[in-house]
């Protein structure tokens, strides 16, 4: 088994008490539910369609701003971008169309034009997103690919708590989150990419891909 997430052969799984096998990577410190737990697609759409994530929410917008804030700071006026993985209520988007940024919406289950996915962009957004990669490498892959040099992607994830706190953590009982990341697993994603990596506060990075 190598890591989903770095591949580093140094991996060892573990049990959680619903009986469920994860895997923790002792190098980039991330760990991942094993493949035999996986959600189906449709499993996941149903959970997806339980959000309660409305465009004109006050209170999700103001969520979500945690991360646009810090971005705006990072790209220029009228700067192409991509929500990727925007969900049913994109509420991120509309935030930035109307701070005068161009946005494009990916979202396997609900706005699944590939089109959008073969440009490439000034900035990406991730928000509640990376937690539900099952092929986390490939998708940062894809992620970097879609990045135009010196792009940025801002993420936003809950960190991971302590070993001990991760059996009963609300997020990891999220059938649908099934990969986790710490300061660390965003450090190591970055440099394996030759990306910049800025943990800006408490579940937002920043990451800007070098000009090449």
């Amino acid at each position: 088994m190598l890591c989903k997430i770095c591949g580093s052969e140094h991996v060892e799984s573990f049990q959680t008490s619903d009986q469920k096998t994860y895997w923790n990577c002792l190098y980039c410190n991330g760990k991942f539910l094993d493949e035999d737990y996986l959600p189906s697609s449709l499993d996941e759409k149903e959970r997806y369609l339980e959000h309660n994530n409305e465009i004109n929410d006050p209170e999700y917008r103001s969520f979500l701003s945690k991360l646009a804030r810090p971005l705006k700071e990072k790209i220029l006026p009228n700067s192409t971008g991509l929500d990727f993985g925007c969900g049913h209520g994109p509420a991120l988007a509309d935030i930035l169309k109307k701070d005068g940024f161009n946005v494009s919406l990916y979202d396997p289950f609900f706005y699944p034009n590939k089109d959008v996915l073969t440009k490439q962009y000034d900035f990406i957004t991730c928000t509640e997103t990376v937690e539900h990669f099952h092929n986390p490498w490939n998708e940062f892959n894809t992620l970097n690919a879609l990045l135009k040099p010196n792009g940025w992607l801002g993420i936003m994830t809950s960190f991971l708590t302590s070993d001990v706190m991760f059996e009963n953590w609300y997020y990891r009982r999220d059938p649908t989150h099934v990969t986790f990341y710490c300061e660390k697993t965003f450090e190591v994603i970055a440099s394996q990419r030759n990306w910049i990596c800025e943990i800006r506060s408490k579940d937002i990075v920043l990451i800007r891909k070098n000009n090449e």
